[in-house]
């Protein structure tokens, strides 16, 4: 993948990121604040805790920490999968900010 390749894919979810948090706060009582600087989205919930989600450029990775864990992820040519091979981004984001905000949580378009 080249560099362009990886910012557009990698802007692209942190962007997807961006706009179900709206939604999500829109259409339930979650309060997810979701704030923005750079290639890093910070996610902070009612109870203080908090997901960040992180561009690693020169990896070409995305980054993910939460109470869960620090997790890595690498484009597969459709999805972000975890380079341990623990599971995909979106799966995990649903997982751990359900876990984290203590409702389920639908960060799908």
């Amino acid at each position: 993948m080249t560099d362009i390749e990886y910012l557009d894919q990698a802007e692209a979810l942190l962007r997807r990121i961006e706009l179900a948090c709206d939604r999500i706060n829109d259409t339930s009582d979650a309060d997810i604040d979701n704030q923005r600087v750079g290639g890093m989205i910070t996610l902070t919930f009612p109870n203080g805790s908090q997901i960040i989600v992180n561009l690693q450029k020169p990896l070409q990775e995305i980054w993910m920490a939460a109470r869960a864990g620090g997790f890595h992820y690498r484009y597969d040519g459709g999805r972000w999968m975890d380079t341990k091979d623990q599971g995909e981004f979106w799966d995990h984001l649903r997982r751990f900010a359900s876990e984290q905000a203590g409702m389920t949580l639908d960060f799908s378009s």
